[in-house]
This record gives structure tokens, C-alpha cells and sequence, in this order.
């Protein structure tokens, strides 16, 4: 008789037998697919040293942990996730363990483990990852699961707490700072002895004090000090040069000096310098993280400032304040307008384009009492909707910032600072061994104290934060004076623009002071008719219709259509309505039109109305823009007639500069045809139909007067009220990258300055470690008052 015997093998991430079939790679055998995406993912980051610990370190991807039982229940998913239907799924996740540029890319390329997951983009400052899988062939139970295996356990909370928790400090850093102080004082006040000298027959104290001294620092260096070694190794193994390396060394070397110096009982060691010097740092990143922390919740707050919605409340609508909408509210979505919170399909045909959250183009038809989720846009007739969870104005900030949205731009600046930082801290550490070998055959212990100080006062801290403080600064600067920016590279941007794009309607020309005269005999139903058809849209023109019409009884329509640059159809009361332009109106220009005025023409049922004629007024400020002609190319590009030519030729370098009888595509294309001349193009326009120029152009402004005119596509919205501020906000922008160079020098200045005393060994690393927080304080503070004292030069404060 014969016996068979199967061997089976081990799987080299979690070491559990290969019982379900087996994979392999690189000679090594894997239990899943699971198991060999996590080794696949970590060896192509030369992570592979992770196994080299341990023989199996990994979790078990193929089996299921019952902690995450409960998100298979379809309740508890819907109040966690930002977005769902049938094929996808979107959420955001807090990970309290991302804490270096190694946690970002691993979890940004978490694709690769399984492909179901189509993007995963990670807020630092937040330590939040954005999700966007299939849930087709991965649940959310498994994306969680597939995180926790590569070692970031999302903390997941029922009570929504990746959206409300924005500043909870999760790394106990104030706990570690009162360690480290309380450990700084006690070895300062035992080392006080050693600094007024001990006599002769008091040296056994010395030894006694110097063993209390090791004990103190222990929890210095192994709980205070660790994040410094966890961050320096992680980004070791991912062949990256942080600047927590050079700090983890300096640390390292003070705690083994000391132990050494106290057991041959030949010095004091530096345990007071160790305490102090771990103490201030944590400090100094206490008062950084505080700062990131004001400065990631102004942009939460104050991004979307100007957004709101249309509520109706018996009967009437009112615009309300994004910040006072609550649960239980009734609003009005117009055809194009943002859902700004999750709500429920109260009335209308909604038919909702949820590109911005998905990327997927393909409208999602709703029915009836089913649920919206925030973020679609409607294409179609205006729907009614309840709120049912509250706004998240952090999450419509995600969705601007969604790379969908964001263009691969040239940000020199900020690439040059990242690589300079890098830089510094490789010739950081050739100066600081060039110093120990320097010293150490005449002065072993001047060598190690140049090692040391070289370390702490020459750390690029200040050097990386001179960019993103200033600009940061910038911001709020902006915000205050009603110029909402999408983030800091944007200001950078603004200050390389040599080309300026303008639109008329709504852009230079403003709605609100727009006369309208009706040449047409209109009926009661006439007028019911046509306010119908318009208050569905948000175009200025739509809306001016309206207002002259009056708030009349509303009827039914159906198969609404609006066309961008041209008009709108709908059927009411069961005849075909139509509004727009002459073109529009009469099927492809077989009408006439006079290039007088604005108009918009009307037929009902085949039967030509007359029309609406518009006389506009230039916004406040528009004559300034002729002080920026001498530094800047400044175009129109128009959709409408060129019937005031003549008068806006005075705001232009000349009559080549103004286009007019421009179609949305012709626009774009405009656009393109600049920027293949090599110029840096700033396009301002309404956000409408000038979305897809806005979008192509190296910065797009979205200009309205209506507080719910939002577009993804752009980098800034502008409120009209300050479009007189335009010349100011260029120039304010140069005056901020002006700034940078300034605080880039000055902490160049400092660095020098420190290194060469420090490479002389007699800079006391404790003095070190306290000139390095007051450095970064001082960049800090120069790039706050320097970038208010510009606003003010330029009369934005």
C-alpha cells in the first residue's frame, strides 16, 4: 500500500499553512492573494527588511477578525461612508498611526494589494485617508481588514468621528512633554552638585546621582524621544533622509555618552542636555502642530464661506448659510448646483452627476424617497430635498481638492524648498562626522560635542516651514478680503500668472444692477410659463428673468434642457418653451439680431414671443484693470454679441484682445492656444458655461455674486464684491513669494551662523536645542508679520 504525503508550505507574510491553494513570488509561498499584494507592495518600496524581525510578521489577510463583524451591517456602513450606490464606494477613515512620508506612500498605494480599490489619497495633518473602492468585489469590512494587515487600524467611531475630529492631538505629545519636563528638572536640580563642584569626601554622591540621572533619561529616550527613532528608521527603509534622522542620532549619541561616562566613571554624562534637549524639541513641534492645526481649521471653515443653499420655508425661499443648515431642513437644487449634505428626494426629477465624488461621469437617476448623498450636482429641472445629516464643510473641501480637479502644475517653489531640505540634511550630516573625525584624535570629547551640536542647531526645520507658513498667512489674508483660494500652492500660482482671461456676463458685467426691458405681450400664463422654465437655472441672466417676473405660482414642467451658452427647454403645460439666444431660439441663426443689446428671445409652442433685453453695468474697479495692461496680456472672451465692443475697447490694449460670439469649447480652446505660446493663464468667469475653460487654464477663478455658485474646476472663488481688488491680489501675491526668499535666507543665516560655532565643540548641545525652537519661532512670526504688513501695504488689512 501506498502512502501519500503532502507537505505543506508556510506562508512567508503570516506563516499560517498554504491550505486553500498557493501563490508565490520571488521563491517565496503565500496563503492569498491578500498576503503576497501586502510583500508585493512592501519590496517594491525596499521594505523588505520588515520580515527580517520577525519570521512572520504580517496578519493573515484570507481570515476574517470578528472585531469587524458589525461592518457588514448595512446600517452602521450608511453612517460611515461619504458616498454609495451600486458599483462604488467612497469614505474617509482616520489612522492615528500615519506619522511620515513612508505611512503616506504605503497607504497611497494600498491599489496594488487590491485592485478594487481604486484611489486612496492621505490628509496628513488630519492622519485621514480618503477611500474610493468597489464594492462589488470588496467590502468595507475587507478594505479595514487589508489595513490593519499592513499595520494602520483605522479608529472607526458610530459617531461620525473622521468628520468631527479635526485637532484631537492622538500621539499623547502632551503627555510626553510633561515626561521630558519633569525628567529635565529632577536631572537639573541632581546635576547641580556636579556644576558647583563636590569635595573629596562627597564623590560617592557623584556616582549615585549619575545612576539617578540614567534612570531619568530612559523614559526620555524611549518614550519621549521614540517618535524621533520610529520616524528616522521608517523612513530608513524606505531610502529617505528626514530631518528626524539627524535628531534620533543626536539623541542617541547624548544617551550613550552618558551611560558610558557614568559606568567608567569618567565624566558627568549629559543627561541634563539629553532631558532638555528632547524636552524643547517636543515643544517646538507642540507649538508647529498647534500652528497646522489653526491653519487646517481656517481652511475648513472659511474655504466655503461664500456657499449656501435655498431653503424653503412655507412656501418662500430664502438663502441660508451653509454653517446653519441642520437636519430636517427643505431645500431647493437648481440644475447645476452642488448637494451640500446628505438629504432624501423629496420633489422632482433628479437626475445627479456625482463626477466630483466618483469620477464618474454617467448621471444616477434618483426616485422618490431615496437618498441623495452630498456632493452630487443636478443636471436637470430643480428637485426638493430634506436634509438628513449635517453639512460637512471638510468634506466639500475634499471634493475641491479631489485630484480630479487638480491640474499637474509646474509649483517650482515648493519643489526647490522639498529638495533643498533634503539636500541640507545630507551635507547636515557630512558636516557633523566631518567634525567628530576632525576632533576626535586631539579631543574626544570636543569631537562628540561638535558631533552633537551639529546635529540640533543645524536641523532644517525652520528652512521647510518658511513656505508653507507664508503662504499659509497669505490665505487668510485672502479669505478676509472675500478671495477664496483652494489651497497655498494657489497663491504661488497667482504670482507667475502673465495672462489674464476675462468673461463678460456675470464676470465683468454685474447681474445685480442689470435693467431689464421686456419687448414682448406677455399673458399671466405666459409669465407663469417662462418664470417656471427659469427659476430652474442659476445662470445671471436666468435669474434676472425672474426677479423681473416677480415671485409668481410655479407650474409643472418636463424634458428640461439647458444648453450652456445658449438657452433653455422644457415643456409646460404641454407646450414647447423655449429661452435663449437668437440662434437657440430660431433653430441655428435663421432669426436676426441687431448686436445692440443683450437678449434672450422667447417661443412657446412655435410661436416667437419677442424677447428680454438686458443693459449692463460694469462692475466697481473694472477701469483699474487698465494699471495692470503694462505687465499683463488681458483678453475677453465672450459668449455674447459684440454690441459693446466700442465701449469696453478702453480696458484693453487693443481691439485684438477682445473676442466675442464665443461658444464653451471655442473658449477652451482659446485657452489651449495660449498656453502652447508658453503663457502662464489666469481665466475669471462664472463657473457656468466657462467651467471647461476654467479648468484648462494654469489658474481658474470662479467669480460670483450668488453665495451658491461653486465649481470644482476652479482654484479660487471670487466674490464679486471684490473684484475691485483684483490689481491688489497679483500684486500681493509677488509680495508673498518675495517674503519666502527673505525667510529662506534668514534661516539659511541662522543655520551657517549655528554651524560654525557648534563645528568648534564648545556650543553646548542644550543651548542647541533651545536656539532650534526659537528659530522655527522665529520663522513663524517674521512670515506672519511680513506677510500682514504687505496686506496692509496693499490695502487688503
Amino acid at each position: 500500500m501506498t502512502t501519500d504525503t503532502i507537505t505543506l508550505a508556510n506562508c512567508y507574510h503570516c506563516g499560517n499553512d498554504c491550505t486553500e491553494g498557493q501563490y508565490e513570488l520571488d521563491a517565496h509561498a503565500f496563503c492569498c492573494a491578500g498576503c503576497k499584494g501586502v510583500y508585493q507592495v512592501l519590496s517594491q518600496s525596499g521594505l523588505c527588511n520588515y520580515y527580517h524581525y520577525n519570521d512572520h510578521p504580517g496578519a493573515n489577510r484570507a481570515k476574517f477578525d470578528k472585531r469587524y463583524e458589525y461592518l457588514d451591517e448595512p446600517g452602521i456602513i450608511k453612517d460611515l461612508v461619504d458616498y454609495q450606490d451600486d458599483q462604488v464606494t467612497v469614505i474617509t477613515l482616520y489612522i492615528p498611526y500615519i506619522h511620515c512620508s513612508s505611512c503616506i506612500w504605503l497607504l497611497e498605494q494600498i491599489n496594488k494589494i487590491d485592485p478594487a480599490i481604486y484611489y486612496s489619497r492621505v490628509d496628513f495633518l488630519r492622519k485621514q485617508v480618503n477611500l474610493r473602492f468597489d464594492n462589488r468585489k470588496i467590502t468595507l469590512r475587507q478594505v479595514v481588514e487589508i489595513m490593519v494587515d499592513i499595520g494602520y487600524e483605522p479608529l472607526i467611531s458610530l459617531q461620525d468621528i473622521v468628520k468631527k475630529q479635526t485637532g484631537i492631538v492622538k500621539d499623547n505629545l502632551v503627555k510626553k512633554i510633561a515626561v521630558a519636563g519633569f525628567c529635565f528638572g529632577n536631572v537639573m536640580l541632581l546635576s547641580f552638585p556636579e556644576y558647583f563642584g563636590l569635595s573629596g569626601y562627597e564623590q560617592t554622591f557623584r556616582h549615585f546621582f549619575g545612576w539617578l540621572n540614567i534612570l531619568f533619561s530612559i523614559p526620555v529616550l524611549l518614550y519621549c524621544g521614540s517618535g524621533y527613532f520610529t520616524s528616522a528608521w521608517a523612513n530608513l527603509k524606505n531610502k529617505v533622509l528626514n530631518i528626524d534622522f539627524p535628531l534620533a542620532l543626536g539623541i542617541g549619541v547624548l544617551f550613550l555618552r552618558t551611560v558610558i561616562e557614568i559606568l567608567t566613571h569618567t565624566g558627568a554624562g549629559f543627561a541634563d542636555t539629553l532631558c532638555g534637549l528632547v524636552f524643547f524639541l517636543l515643544v517646538g513641534k507642540f507649538v508647529q502642530q498647534k500652528t497646522y492645526y489653526h491653519i487646517s481649521f481656517e481652511r475648513d471653515y472659511r474655504s466655503f464661506f461664500p456657499v449656501a443653499v435655498q431653503v424653503i420655508e412655507e412656501g418662500k425661499e430664502r438663502p441660508l448659510p451653509l454653517s446653519d443648515l441642520k437636519i430636517g431642513h427643505r431645500v431647493l437644487i437648481r440644475h447645476n448646483e452642488i448637494i451640500p449634505a446628505d438629504a432624501i428626494l423629496l420633489k422632482g426629477e433628479a437626475c445627479i452627476d456625482f463626477s466630483f465624488v466618483t469620477g464618474e461621469a454617467a448621471p444616477v437617476e434618483k426616485t422618490l424617497g431615496e437618498v441623495v448623498y452630498a456632493g452630487g450636482r443636478q443636471i436637470g429641472p430643480a428637485i426638493e430635498l430634506e436634509v438628513i445629516k449635517p453639512v460637512s464643510q471638510s468634506y466639500l473641501t475634499q471634493l475641491w481638492n479631489n485630484e480630479a480637479f487638480t491640474r499637474k502644475q509646474d509649483n517650482r517653489m515648493q519643489t526647490f524648498n522639498q529638495r533643498v531640505s533634503k539636500y541640507f540634511t545630507v551635507v547636515l550630516l557630512i558636516i557633523a562626522f566631518g567634525s567628530l573625525v576632525y576632533w576626535l584624535p586631539s579631543d574626544i570629547h570636543r569631537g562628540f560635542a561638535a558631533f552633537t551640536a551639529v546635529l540640533i542647531v543645524a536641523c532644517p526645520c525652520a528652512l521647510a516651514l518658511s513656505t508653507p507658513f507664508t503662504m499659509s498667512a497669505a490665505l487668510g489674508i485672502f479669505d478676509r478680503s472675500l478671495f477664496y483660494l483652494k489651497n497655498t500652492a494657489v497663491v504661488e500660482q497667482l504670482a507667475r500668472i502673465d495672462t489674464i482671461v476675462l468673461d463678460k456676463t456675470g464676470t465683468i458685467t454685474n447681474s445685480s444692477e442689470e435693467n431689464v426691458t421686456l419687448y414682448a405681450s406677455l399673458t399671466h400664463t405666459d409669465r407663469q410659463m417662462i418664470y417656471s422654465v427659469c427659476s430652474n437655472s442659476i445662470h445671471p441672466l436666468s435669474k434676472q428673468i425672474c426677479d423681473f417676473l416677480g415671485n409668481v405660482p410655479k407650474l409643472s414642467i418636463v424634458n428640461y434642457q439647458e444648453i450652456p451658452g445658449q438657452g433653455i427647454a422644457a415643456t409646460v403645460n404641454g407646450q414647447l418653451l423655449i429661452v435663449g439666444s437668437s440662434s437657440f431660439v430660431f433653430d441655428n441663426n435663421s432669426g436676426t439680431e441687431d448686436n445692440k443689446s443683450t437678449k434672450v428671445h422667447l417661443r412657446i409652442g412655435g410661436k416667437y414671443l419677442g424677447y428680454f433685453s438686458f443693459k449692463n453695468h460694469y462692475r466697481d474697479g473694472l477701469y483699474r484693470i487698465t494699471n495692470l495692461n503694462s505687465y499683463y496680456d488681458i483678453y475677453l472672451l465672450s459668449g455674447d454679441n459684440n454690441h459693446e465692443r466700442k465701449a469696453l475697447l478702453p480696458f484693453f490694449k487693443s481691439d485684438s484682445f477682445m473676442h466675442f460670439n464665443k461658444s464653451p469649447q471655442q473658449k477652451l480652446d482659446f485657452i489651449k492656444s495660449l498656453q502652447a505660446e508658453g503663457k502662464k493663464v489666469m481665466m475669471i468667469g462664472d463657473g457656468l458655461n466657462d467651467s471647461g475653460a476654467l479648468k484648462q487654464s494654469d489658474l481658474g477663478i470662479a467669480i460670483t455674486d450668488d453665495v451658491n455658485n461653486f465649481s470644482p474646476g476652479s482654484d479660487a472663488i471670487l466674490d464679486g464684491r471684490s473684484f475691485k481688488k483684483l490689481v491688489r491680489f497679483l500684486r500681493f501675491s509677488k509680495d508673498t513669494v518675495l517674503i519666502i526668499h527673505i525667510s529662506f535666507l534668514i534661516s539659511l543665516s541662522y543655520n551657517l551662523l549655528g554651524l560654525s560655532f557648534a563645528v568648534t565643540g564648545k556650543l553646548s548641545p542644550l543651548v542647541a536645542a533651545i536656539l532650534m525652537p526659537v528659530s522655527t519661532a522665529t520663522i513663524i512670526a517674521f512670515t506672519s508679520i511680513a506677510t500682514h504688513v504687505a496686506a496692509r501695504n496693499r490695502k487688503l488689512l
